[in-house]
């Protein structure tokens, strides 16, 4: 859904990538300071309960996730180990930012602990598998990329239910963000193993 803004971005970045590939920097670098910059915003500031500032700084380095791909392709450098890089790296961000969202529940939360705790914990594990899913087809030489909720979708939802939760100081607002996201994770899970196995059901019947 969100991943047509990719294209947008790009045209944004570019002038920036250019700037940074005259400095000597290289995409991988800025692929490993971007996910370090999210892993100490998400485990620094969520669970200190800083949730406005936490999801503002979080949804900079975030739209800011294609810049590395851009300087990769102006300089050249697009080939299979900057795409592994990417995707395995957002995977460690990815996970910071939700376990940083229940170690918020579990220590500066006023209430809804347990439900936002859960939820995002089950978020993180649906996330996970819901991006396993698709790398685990493509792998196979299938197609996984279906679904209601890819990254972008979950992360726009978790990042803009702590900026509100944040402005109003409504700890449930996120909380059941939360469970809204657990639940079309849960979705988009059963989608791409459905679509897979249709493929190979189909594979099967070819002479």
């Amino acid at each position: 859904m969100l991943n047509g803004l990719r294209g947008v971005m790009a045209k944004i970045f570019t002038p920036i990538a250019r700037f940074l590939l005259k400095l000597g920097i290289t995409p991988d670098a800025v692929t490993v300071a971007g996910t370090l910059g999210v892993i100490a915003v998400a485990l620094w500031l969520f669970p200190q309960g800083n949730l406005i500032a936490g999801s503002l700084l979080l949804g900079l380095l975030v739209f800011t996730d294609s810049l590395d791909g851009t300087m990769a392709r102006l300089s050249g450098r697009s080939g299979p180990w900057g795409a592994f890089l990417d995707s395995t790296l957002d995977r460690l961000a990815d996970g910071a930012i939700f376990v940083g969202l229940a170690m918020y529940f579990a220590w500066t939360s006023p209430s809804n602990n347990h439900l936002g705790m859960s939820a995002a914990l089950a978020s993180l594990v649906l996330g996970l598998c819901v991006s396993y899913a698709r790398a685990r087809a493509e792998g196979l030489g299938l197609d996984g990329n279906v679904g209601i909720a890819e990254r972008p979708e979950r992360l726009v939802v978790s990042l803009v239910a702590a900026l509100i939760a944040g402005l109003t100081d409504q700890p449930a607002v996120l909380a059941w963000a939360l469970v809204f996201l657990a639940a079309i994770s849960a979705v988009t899970l059963v989608q791409r193993i459905t679509h897979v196995r249709s493929q190979t059901l189909v594979a099967r019947e070819e002479p």
